[in-house]
């Protein structure tokens, strides 16, 4: 390390000056470095051209650029719905819209972004004067997780997703030797042929990290949002719209960022059984449920939509048993008086045939073709019966159904419709034979 130019080499002095100047809000650190370099920053009237520098914030003057950089104790933390096309940087030379530029803070405390979004990208994005939390919030050492919404191109097969359980190789150009780069966590939100939604949580911030890990497989990112930061989430904010963080949000974040290492070690253990096993993947889990308040509610009217198409198909089939069962009971009912009905008539029919016969033992009647000589067996007379042994003589008894009144009860031949006529006496006007 070459010799510094300057008195201030004594760690016991304070703190470190370029974070004295990142925490006055200057600019962010790697730029108040770069300030130092360039010979911009004096303290106490000496300038300050090389690093390490350590300076006593209360007794020592600092001049950045010409102004004097006073120490203001006053903190604001500002979670910010990042648009897409917005830059996270304070000062662009391009003349892009910064972030920063949205945030007109009451207080006039210059702010900076914790972390950074590429322009591309959107979503949540935290912005405080408050240098230490910045870098516990950002710095890898503290493994503090980063959740993003990331929406592909084309179907993710379970080949890709077991690529990107166990690392996907990445090139860190002139800053060193390449690594290997992992998603502590990974959920499948939606999946089809069109595209691909994900959950993923990072515990490290390089470059551009989700895009190329993705472009290795062969799916372009489409749409990137980043939801989470340790505690806090993106909820409650439209789109370029702030907010100051609430009292507990904020005393969440210091227990998060400022944990002992203990704490730390736990979740780096959990980090590595979330990468090393198999991250629960879920076509519809905790993380597509709190995407936002709309799905929740589409989702909800479908159940209840559900719900009620399952009620009503109930009760149309309760509806249809019961008007089935009435039916039957109705038909039940009107078969069994028609049977009783066919019981009176025929018995009514037995009673009048047997007074029929008592009548014609009790008064014999003669016949004119009683005498006759029979007609051979089977032999059919005129009258369309047949003269045999088996004929029914002109006594028989007639029943009520014969609607000529003199016709006799016959017995039909097998195969032929019964017939009423008259006696066959009546219709017999041949001589008598003696």
């Amino acid at each position: 390390m070459p010799k510094a130019d300057h008195p201030f080499t004594d760690a016991t002095r304070g703190v470190r000056l370029q974070k004295f100047l990142a925490d006055a809000g200057v600019a962010s650190r790697r730029r108040c470095e770069e300030m130092i370099a360039e010979g911009l920053v004096e303290v106490n009237g000496t300038l300050v051209a090389s690093l390490p520098a350590w300076i006593d914030p209360v007794k020592d003057e600092v001049v950045a650029d010409g102004r004097r950089v006073r120490r203001d104790s006053r903190v604001a933390y500002v979670l910010l719905f990042k648009p897409k096309g917005v830059v996270c940087t304070n000062s662009d030379p391009e003349g892009r819209s910064c972030a920063v530029d949205l945030v007109e803070h009451p207080s006039g405390l210059r702010l900076y972004p914790v972390g950074r979004l590429d322009m591309d990208s959107s979503g949540l994005l935290l912005m405080t004067n408050d240098g230490e939390l910045a870098n516990r919030l950002t710095h890898p050492r503290y493994e503090m997780h980063k959740g993003y919404e990331v929406t592909v191109a084309g179907q993710l097969s379970d080949d890709d997703l077991a690529r990107l359980e166990r690392g996907v190789f990445l090139s860190d150009g002139e800053r060193g030797p390449g690594r290997k780069a992992k998603a502590g966590r990974l959920d499948v939100i939606a999946r089809d042929r069109q595209k691909t939604i994900l959950y993923m949580e990072l515990f490290e911030g390089r470059n551009r990290q989700i895009r190329r890990m993705l472009l290795a497989l062969g799916h372009p990112v489409k749409k990137l949002r980043r939801v989470k930061m340790g505690p806090l989430r993106l909820k409650g904010l439209a789109v370029g719209e702030w907010r100051d963080l609430t009292a507990e949000e904020l005393d969440q974040v210091r227990r998060d960022a400022f944990a002992d290492a203990a704490t730390i070690h736990r979740r780096r253990e959990r980090a590595e059984r979330n990468e090393g096993g198999a991250p629960v993947r879920k076509r519809r889990g905790i993380h597509a449920s709190r995407r936002n308040e709309k799905s929740d509610r589409l989702e909800r009217r479908a159940q209840r939509t559900r719900d009620l198409s399952a009620k009503a198909r109930a009760e149309r089939g309760a509806a249809r048993s019961a008007e089935r069962g009435t039916s039957k009971s109705a038909a039940e009912r009107g078969t069994a008086k028609t049977a009783s009905e066919r019981g009176s008539a025929k018995s009514s029919a037995g009673r009048g045939s047997r007074l029929g016969d008592a009548g014609s033992r009790a008064t014999p009647r003669r016949d004119a073709r009683s005498s006759a000589k029979p007609s051979p067996r089977g032999t059919p007379d005129r009258a369309g019966g047949s003269r045999g042994p088996n004929r029914t003589g002109a006594g028989a008894s007639r029943t009520g159904n014969d609607r000529r009144g003199g016709g006799t009860s016959r017995t039909p031949a097998k195969g032929k419709p019964a017939r009423n006529r008259r006696d066959d006496a009546s219709l017999d006007h041949r001589p008598r034979l003696s």
